[in-house]
């Protein structure tokens, strides 16, 4: 097991106390209930995040910009709701992450080309609600430099149809990873689509982005009875260190989500820190119920720790979404902020 030493090195304990992006609160707006799955990246000499938003029907996923990963003007819509298409993926579609050119923790992320074009994982329910029905998951490619023209494949790349019985009821958060010439796609997994579910994390590998073939010995994360991932280890947000692979997962135990930290020296067997690195804030906080589902990005010799943060609902807050909670993006850092 790695030591606690290991997980401080990635410690972010510096708390914005604030969101950097919120939903706008307008009826019939995309962003209308919240905002949710940051994915932060380097793009031509500024910052850019992706992010989904939810409007009560389903998820859509925007663009915001930075010049200082602390305040962020949002670009537009890249992946809509197509209802009246036909299509799997008509309802809505969250993108979580881009290829990027480097996976390395100390190195800006950008974008890598693949036969010309950016790529785009992304995952949708087939039913019009919150997270409704068993999702399955999709690519988008983008040739605009702008990033906001995306084309998707017609059909999922991977799906719960043909999984085994851990990820039945719906797969779903994708990280898309090339490394020696393959690449890697981890995900979360639910064994049933409605109840008491268990959620881990499983991968698969391809040669081309368009076949995937599962690993062996799915699922790769797994909860841990009697702890604080209990429930959940989901949300993979894997980048390299040295010699060390770095997965920013969360778990959730029923009450709390809380990011968490799991290392690996291949990709394909993974050690937890048995403890969050991120946990869930103090009564009163912005991240009071879930400091969950990372994004990491080290610049000016900072780590900055991006997250969907969650605390109750109070009169004010620009959104409100079901069980009534308030939920936002906002960042920790393993620095103070100026």
């Amino acid at each position: 097991m790695m030591s606690q030493a290991r997980a401080d090195d990635y410690a972010t304990p510096y708390r914005l106390g604030r969101p950097v992006l919120t939903g706008s609160g307008r009826p019939g707006a995309f962003d209308s209930h919240a905002v949710d799955i940051p994915f932060v990246f380097a793009h031509r000499g500024r910052f850019y995040m992706t992010y989904v938003g939810f409007d009560g029907l389903g998820y859509q996923t925007a663009l915001a910009v930075s010049d200082d990963l602390l305040n962020w003007e949002p670009q537009g819509l890249l992946l809509r709701r197509e209802e009246n298409s036909g299509r799997w993926d008509r309802i809505g579609a969250a993108g979580t992450w881009i290829l990027k050119e480097t996976n390395g923790l100390r190195e800006l992320p950008t974008l890598k080309k693949v036969n010309g074009r950016y790529w785009m994982a992304y995952h949708s329910y087939p039913d019009f609600g919150y997270e409704e029905g068993a999702a399955e998951i999709g690519l988008a490619w983008c040739e605009d430099e702008n990033l906001l023209e995306w084309h998707r494949l017609e059909q999922p790349v991977l799906s719960w149809k043909d999984g085994a019985d851990w990820e039945k009821g719906g797969l779903y958060k994708i990280c898309l990873l090339e490394h020696e010439g393959a690449f890697y796609l981890f995900y979360n997994a639910k064994n049933i689509t409605y109840g008491d579910w268990k959620e881990q994390i499983g991968g698969a590998v391809s040669r081309d982005l368009l076949g995937w073939e599962r690993l062996a010995h799915n699922p790769v994360l797994k909860v841990s009875p009697g702890r604080w991932d209990s429930q959940f280890v989901s949300e993979p947000c894997i980048v390299r260190d040295g010699d060390a692979w770095l997965n920013f997962t969360f778990g959730f135990d029923g009450v709390h989500a809380q990011d968490g930290l799991a290392f690996s020296s291949d990709l394909l067997h993974w050690t937890k820190h048995p403890d969050p690195i991120l946990p869930a804030g103090e009564p009163g906080s912005l991240d009071e119920t879930h400091a969950h589902k990372a994004s990491v990005i080290y610049w000016k010799d900072t780590l900055y720790h991006f997250y969907c943060a969650v605390r109750p609902y109070r009169e004010g807050d620009p959104t409100v979404r079901e069980y009534n909670e308030f939920r936002c993006i906002t960042v920790a850092a393993s620095k103070p902020f100026a």
